[in-house]
């Protein structure tokens, strides 16, 4: 069965020879109910926009649940919590259900989608030539440099490259790449360190494809937030709408008997802090909108005045 990013993290995890025993069951067990939701997610519907991203929502909130806390909080050994950052059996949940979540919203507004979504799909960064004059190499020695996005939104294109006008097949290059039109990347908590780096892969992304929009998705704020006007930057959306837990608390997840005693309070904080519908609809409302951007024509723009 071919299974998405988060899918092959599950079925890495259960594979690992570094796994105690007693979670195996527990992840064969969240790989039948991953295959539910995505199942669920790509069923979703409502009669409006709106409607149907808080269906969906709905079901990524009821889900990241499930692995947070019945998986990974409430395991006997402490592998699973210890080793989120490497396993990435949270963090993948989001960009899972983003491609889903937006290629359905553009199906029910524009009733097609006709860009690849998806996650993970390198995109243009840039083009260089490893050539000389005294090695010309056929096609210039023309090379395409690529970056993997947590969310991307692209279309193919073809190149070609040649030091003949009419592209001759044998002294002609072609390559293919994607030309990433929205980009997102994701965390699970923002500090300034990610702000920053955010901040230059924007910037790059821009330079590459001068009408793309890059957009910074966290679950949590670890930082005083910084205005994003002096990057590249379009958006920084905080989808809990909520503060990273304090090192002091968290210290206490790192054992059992530890996470066994703050489990009420832990559960408590999730269930407060659920990703938040309107954060959704606000992003689904950027994507839409540029969908939509129809080309200046100067009778309309006479018309109303402003363009």
């Amino acid at each position: 069965m071919l299974r998405g990013v988060h899918g092959e993290k599950i079925v890495a995890a259960i594979d690992s020879a570094k796994m105690p025993e007693t979670d195996i069951p527990r992840l064969k067990e969240a790989l039948v109910k991953y295959d539910e939701w995505v199942k669920n997610l790509n069923e979703a519907s409502g009669n409006t926009l709106d409607e149907l991203i808080e269906n969906m929502v709905s079901l990524l909130n009821d889900y990241k649940l499930y692995i947070d806390v019945d998986l990974i909080f409430d395991s006997t050994e402490d592998f699973l919590y210890r080793q989120k950052g490497q396993l990435k059996l949270d963090n993948t949940v989001i960009e899972e259900f983003m491609p889903i979540f937006v290629r359905k919203c553009i199906e029910h507004e524009c009733g097609s989608c006709d860009v690849e979504v998806g996650s993970q799909t390198p995109t243009f960064s840039s083009v260089y030539f490893e050539s000389s004059l005294s090695n010309p190499v056929k096609g210039g020695g023309i090379n395409i440099k690529t970056k993997d996005q947590d969310f991307s939104m692209s279309r193919k294109l073809y190149l070609r490259s040649s030091y003949d006008p009419n592209f001759d097949a044998e002294k002609t290059v072609t390559l293919e790449t994607h030309l990433g039109y929205v980009l997102s990347e994701m965390k699970t908590n923002l500090d300034k360190t990610m702000f920053q780096e955010a901040s230059a892969t924007a910037h790059d992304i821009k330079l590459a494809v001068t009408g793309a929009k890059y957009y910074l998705l966290c679950d949590y704020l670890d930082m005083t937030p910084i205005s994003t006007t002096t990057t590249d930057i379009d958006e920084i959306l905080i989808t809990r709408k909520a503060k990273r837990i304090s090192s002091n608390i968290r210290s206490a997840f790192s054992t059992s008997a530890g996470r066994v005693a703050k489990r009420e309070w832990y559960v408590d904080y999730l269930k407060s802090n659920p990703y938040a519908t309107d954060i959704f609809k606000r992003y689904i409302g950027h994507i839409i909108s540029q969908l939509k951007n129809e080309e200046l024509i100067e009778e309309s723009v006479l018309e109303v005045g402003y363009f």
